[in-house]
């Protein structure tokens, strides 16, 4: 009687075993991750970083050009006040005005539309002869000087490969940006790798940028070269 007992024993024994293994498994099992992203998911997402950046980039340098323009504009309307009787004669005002108109020629042959600078200038130079007419010759004169600037700007533009087409995806800044090389590099003819080698620049180099096509910004240096070049080369000046 006792062995029949622990053979029950055993039989009942045998299935509890076998749940607790199962159960056992059931709980060895791996939990299931998400998937990494892939790498073209991991590509598209950083040129999205990098189109944002460049484009706070351009609003951060406009900002800065208009909050120059304003302190100019301030001083030179307290020098004005305080210096009623020196200021520009009708010659020296026609001679400045004479000067922009010349300095924007290049631009109105060039560039005529494609150019922000072009149309810029012209609304200065077509303000500075508006304060002639009115015998305000100082505030012409100023206002011609800007005119300059400002067709200087757009001259520096087209040395920077203006004259080429636009690039499909190509955006243009909406003024020029002052950059400098962070380190050295290549400039290249379009925006890619693959593209012809132009020049190099050196860390510390100037430089100057008017558009870009995802992560690479079509630049000119001070010896007017232009071409293309990455953007982690760079940085504002």
């Amino acid at each position: 009687m006792p062995v029949r007992i622990g053979h029950l024993i055993l039989a009942a024994a045998v299935p509890l075993t076998a749940c607790a293994s199962q159960k056992a498994e059931t709980t060895a099992q791996p939990v299931r991750r998400r998937p990494a992203p892939s790498a073209t998911a991991r590509s598209d997402q950083d040129r999205r970083i990098a189109r944002l950046e460049l484009s706070l980039m351009d609003k951060e340098a406009q900002v800065d050009d208009l909050q120059a323009r304003l302190d100019a504009a301030r001083e030179e309307v307290v020098r004005a006040m305080a210096k009623l009787q020196t200021l520009a004669t009708r010659a020296e005002a026609a001679s400045g005005i004479a000067e922009a108109e010349l300095a924007l020629q290049p631009l109105r042959v060039a560039a005529p539309q494609s150019s922000p600078e072009a149309g810029q200038a012209r609304r200065l130079l077509k303000d500075s002869s508006d304060e002639f007419g009115k015998e305000n010759y100082g505030g012409a004169l100023y206002l011609a000087n800007q005119a300059k600037t400002m067709a200087a700007a757009g001259r520096g533009r087209l040395a920077g490969g203006e004259r080429v087409p636009e690039r499909p995806g190509e955006t243009a800044f909406g003024l020029p940006i002052p950059l400098k090389a962070v380190s050295g590099g290549n400039v290249r003819e379009g925006p890619g790798l693959g593209a012809r080698v132009l020049f190099s620049v050196q860390a510390g180099d100037s430089l100057t940028g008017y558009s870009y096509v995802d992560e690479w910004i079509r630049i000119s240096d001070g010896e007017g070269r232009g071409g293309w070049i990455f953007r982690n080369l760079i940085e504002r000046r």
